[in-house]
């Protein structure tokens, strides 16, 4: 069954251009020029992937990634002409599960897109361990669940995924490359911010639940799970 993808943009040239390499590559296409519309969509019809501009008028796509991430996990990609740092984390502070400045390859979007894909089909994880323990937050991978100090936690996909390679290797030391290359895939195109940012989001999530766990910042490396509220 071919996945369905609403496109969110307030640019007619914009929307069809994503539509026709969507369409080729085979995906049903569904696009709107402002996000209300595009909302009243969402809730009634299942889409897996929506595709959200930040600037249209009226309700924003960041207003419009927050009312759905209220509502389901479906994965988000923001693309915006805005890629001032600040917009970018917000975005994925929302719940968006990628960010792409325009201007941007359509050719781009589609390997990112079919990136979320893979390894929410796929599932790259050991079947044989299902439950991963570190400093009191536990990930269930039969039940794809998160549980901080015994209380239930909501992470994105994303989120989730990296949460999951940390605690499963607790001390061990990733560089922001290998991250890429496990989250993000051999085939992601573009700098290693996008790790900064997550790991930021995961912080950030993990304090609010009062957890002991840290993810530390090796210095001009990358990153590791560690015991204890060390900052970056």
């Amino acid at each position: 069954m071919n996945k369905k993808i609403i496109i969110v943009d307030d640019e007619k040239r914009i929307r069809d251009l994503i539509r026709a390499y969507l369409e080729k590559e085979g995906y049903s296409v569904m696009d709107y020029d402002n996000a209300d519309s595009a909302y009243a969509a969402f809730l009634n019809s299942q889409c897996d992937m929506l595709v959200i501009d930040i600037m249209m008028p009226g309700t924003n796509g960041l207003d419009l990634c927050k009312k759905i991430r209220a509502k389901s996990s479906v994965p988000i990609i923001i693309v915006s002409a805005r890629d001032e740092e600040i917009d970018r984390i917000l975005g994925l502070e929302l719940g968006s599960d990628d960010y792409l400045a325009k201007p941007f390859s359509p050719r781009e979007l589609v390997i990112r897109m079919k990136n979320i894909f893979k390894r929410i089909d796929k599932g790259e994880v050991d079947e044989n361990i299902e439950i991963h323990t570190f400093e009191g937050v536990e990930v269930n991978v039969f039940f794809h669940s998160v549980t901080v100090n015994g209380q239930e936690a909501s992470f994105t996909e994303k989120e989730y995924e990296l949460l999951l390679l940390f605690v499963s290797n607790p001390l061990r030391a990733f560089s922001r490359e290998q991250l890429i290359d496990r989250i993000w895939g051999y085939e992601y195109i573009g700098d290693v911010r996008p790790v900064d940012d997550l790991v930021k989001r995961i912080r950030k999530k993990l304090r609010s639940y009062g957890s002991d766990m840290e993810i530390s910042t090796v210095w001009g490396y990358g990153y590791k799970a560690s015991g204890g509220t060390d900052e970056a």
